[in-house]
């Protein structure tokens, strides 16, 4: 774990070094690369979306299989509700750590904090599972992944009840399953946000999952004030945009004034 870190961080580091060596503008156009590569959001929307025009279709197969490529618990038994909730569910949580929080460490740390971060971030997704392959080396890297998401996970939240009520969305329930449900997840962080989505769709998010062949127990977060649909998987991509363009523009603005 530890090796990789360095070598991930290694990288950029030279690379940038390197640029210099070519001029301002050089330099500047690889570092804007590098940071692109770190932000999810754009690949986030079409994975989630191709989910979404499955269903529109009614092609359940497709849309199982749409949705599998984009979480890890097992999708051959979902129906539609379940896909619908597996995507909007991803998009929440992905709006931090997969979005959110690279921003948040390059903007704080520079390109290379982004890309240590996101190293961090795709262990957990590789190996952060409970199971007995990888039960000490993936519990580490889920572990630090939690201590680097803490406070991302929080300030999107915050963002995602503000982006609810630009957006005409229960904002105000939003906020109280916030409040209410964020800790029920198994999740420190991704419970925060799942939560503030399901309290502005108005609908029930998490409950029990498949994950390698098991059922794993978990319980539902926010209140079922009507069934999910599967334009909630669109919706839930405008709050993450709205969400994100608010957070980016704060934090340019919190630059300037220092």
């Amino acid at each position: 774990m530890v090796i990789e870190l360095l070598v991930f961080t290694l990288i950029p580091l030279v690379i940038i070094h390197i640029s210099h060596m070519f001029g301002e503008n050089i330099s500047w156009a690889i570092s804007a690369f590098l940071a692109y590569q770190m932000l999810a959001m754009k690949q986030l929307k079409v994975e989630s979306m191709k989910v979404f025009r499955a269903l529109q279709k009614k092609d359940i197969k497709g849309a199982r299989e749409a949705v599998s490529m984009i979480v890890g618990r097992d999708t051959k038994r979902l129906n539609e509700a379940g896909i619908t909730k597996a995507a909007v569910e991803t998009v929440a949580e992905n709006a931090s750590d997969g979005v959110v929080a690279p921003l948040l460490f390059m903007m704080v740390f520079g390109v290379v904090g982004g890309w240590f971060y996101k190293t961090v971030n795709t262990m957990d997704s590789m190996i952060g599972y409970k199971n007995d392959r990888y039960k000490y080396f993936g519990t580490a890297a889920a572990r630090f992944d939690d201590m680097m998401n803490f406070v991302p996970a929080r300030v999107t939240a915050f963002f995602m009840v503000i982006a609810a009520a630009f957006l005409s969305l229960n904002w105000k329930n939003a906020f109280k399953i916030w409040i209410r449900d964020a800790e029920k997840s198994t999740s420190p962080n991704s419970g925060q946000t799942e939560a503030v989505m399901a309290g502005a769709l108005g609908v029930t998010l998490l409950g029990d999952a498949w994950y390698f062949g098991k059922l794993v127990k978990k319980p539902e977060i926010g209140d079922k004030l009507r069934e999910i649909e599967p334009e909630d998987i669109e919706t839930a991509n405008r709050v993450m945009y709205l969400s994100v363009f608010m957070i980016y523009i704060v934090g340019i603005l919190i630059f300037m004034l220092l």
